[in-house]
């Protein structure tokens, strides 16, 4: 698939998540402002720093009726420690399968080894994507104060 476009229903992905159950997307996220971050692993360090800020606009989030979700190719017992070790707040998926993410989502992906490159999206309460942010590598991504004023916009102007 190529990129999602502003207006489209986010495809259906369920993925297991950290702490058990799945993360069905998008309809975990239906009534509110959602977020999806795809990440390419716990070994990023851009990565970590957009998941820590993301865990710290929590607060804010809440204010606004945004609800965030994550997710990689990383397996649980090293998605459950990025977890602790970031003090992240919102549900972390893993073990997706990078070509059927990329499918569905346009994400690109990494050959060797397999993962999926940074990947963002907003979504309205429907799980129409708002907008998206697509990264070929390692740097450009959505951004927690962006996504804060974006969503802030969005709904003044309803």
């Amino acid at each position: 698939m190529s990129a999602l476009q502003n207006g489209n229903t986010f495809p259906s992905l369920t993925i297991d998540a950290v702490g058990g159950g799945t993360i069905s997307l998008p309809g975990d996220l239906a009534g509110s402002y959602g977020v999806v971050l795809i990440y390419r692993g716990s070994w990023c360090p851009y990565c970590n720093a957009q998941l820590a800020a993301f865990s710290r606009a929590s607060a804010k989030f809440a204010e606004l009726g945004i609800k965030v979700v994550a997710l990689s190719v990383d397996d649980r017992a090293t998605s459950a420690a990025l977890v602790e070790k970031r003090d992240l707040n919102f549900p972390i998926g893993y073990g997706a399968n990078a070509d059927s993410v990329a499918a569905a989502t346009g994400a690109y992906t990494n050959d060797n080894p397999r993962y999926l490159q940074s990947t963002g999206f907003v979504l309205d309460p429907d799980g129409k994507v708002i907008t998206g942010v697509y990264s070929t590598a390692a740097i450009g991504r959505l951004v927690a104060d962006d996504v804060a004023g974006f969503v802030s916009y969005v709904k003044s102007k309803k």
